[in-house]
């Protein structure tokens, strides 16, 4: 029998979404958007800014912003993947709120993210503080352009 899985993601442009949406249909997974309580504009996004918002908060490893909801049946997932953009070569701070509110005891989380250059840094570092109760696979990084092939490979790989 599968595992019941999730497909949580952060999407500002829609790249991430569009990859969470294809990895959620390949695998009949429920989709869950994490939103921002205060959507991100294009100024929010200058990382050219040393004060825009995206840069304070990434410069910030205690910044927490808030999101709208949480998942009210989390205890019926077995897989959590958990999509984002990489930000400043990590995960940006609103998936450590997203970590930081759901019980993942006994969960496997799938960290994956897209970037267009950027590998993943030190990514998990900065996760699993935010959840200790799950065990944080290694991110993948998916290029933009993610093909079914390309999922299909990495799912193989990961013996879930």
């Amino acid at each position: 029998m599968a595992k019941k899985t999730l497909i949580a993601y952060f999407s500002v442009t829609g790249t991430t979404a569009r990859v969470a949406k294809f990895l959620g249909n390949f695998m009949e997974a429920d989709l869950f958007e994490i939103k921002p309580a205060e959507p991100y504009t294009k100024k929010d996004l200058d990382w050219h800014d040393k004060g825009s918002r995206s840069t304070v908060e990434m410069h910030d490893v205690a910044a927490r912003p808030a999101m709208e909801g949480t998942v009210p049946n989390m205890e019926e997932y077995e897989v959590v993947f958990v999509g984002f953009p990489i930000w400043w070569y990590l995960a940006p701070r609103i998936i450590n709120t997203f970590l930081e509110s759901h019980d993942f005891s006994g969960k496997t989380i799938v960290p994956f993210c897209t970037s267009s250059a950027s590998d993943v840094g030190e990514t998990n570092k900065y996760l699993e503080p935010s959840c200790t109760k799950g065990s944080v696979l290694k991110p993948a990084r998916c290029l933009n352009r993610v093909t079914r092939d390309m999922v299909s490979r990495w799912l193989e790989g990961l013996k879930l």
